[in-house]
């Protein structure tokens, strides 16, 4: 009996190590394989976010169809480095349309972010690459979506599946990603992600 119960420990053990494994490249996967987009208003006035719209759908319609071309995350990360001085005329010429005298200053930075719900997916908090565009002060409310893989516009559950899938996330992670909270797994990556995030901070 005592023999069973050892073994029967030794294998819970081992299966925990595998658990917490998959758990640690889940997390690994989630803060190197994604690059969000996240656009900072001046402020919080009805003026200023609806100009921080205007220059979102700006730098959308300039990198969405680009960077669903990119075969992985270092090429996105190529592209948009590259791209930065233009994105950064795009959200300024946008800005100038809409009469604002306010100036963008675009960059591809680490940022820590709260947990997302999205139409199809929910994101756990955690430290992500960003391609961050601040309009002015940058003290008024933001938005943000998956600049890669690009899922910045809705995507029905099955669109969501195929991006990720492309991008490399294990099936795993992506069944995990469209529960989202209440799924024990995801718990498990928020955490996570929220004690890195606030190491980071």
């Amino acid at each position: 009996m005592k023999k069973l119960l050892n073994r029967v420990l030794f294998c819970l053990v081992l299966a925990a190590f595998a658990f917490c494994g998959t758990l640690l490249a889940d997390r690994e996967k989630l803060n190197d394989g994604l690059v969000r987009l996240h656009v900072v208003a001046n402020s919080d006035t009805e003026a200023d976010q609806t100009v921080k719209l205007r220059v979102r759908d700006a730098i959308l319609c300039s990198i969405q169809e680009d960077l669903k071309a990119v075969a992985d995350v270092d090429e996105a990360r190529t592209y948009l480095t590259e791209n930065l001085p233009k994105l950064e005329k795009i959200a300024n010429a946008a800005l100038s349309a809409a009469g604002v005298s306010d100036r963008a200053v675009v960059s591809l930075c680490r940022e820590a972010f709260d947990t997302r719900v999205y139409e199809t997916f929910t994101l756990p908090a955690g430290v992500y690459e960003a391609l961050r565009v601040t309009i002015g002060a940058g003290e008024g409310h933001n938005w943000w979506c998956v600049a890669f893989p690009t899922l910045c516009l809705p995507a029905t559950t099955r669109e969501f599946s195929d991006t990720a899938a492309g991008a490399g996330f294990p099936e795993g992670l992506t069944q995990t990603l469209a529960k989202g909270e209440g799924h024990i797994r995801f718990f498990l990556l928020d955490a996570l992600g929220a004690l890195e995030a606030g190491l980071f901070s």
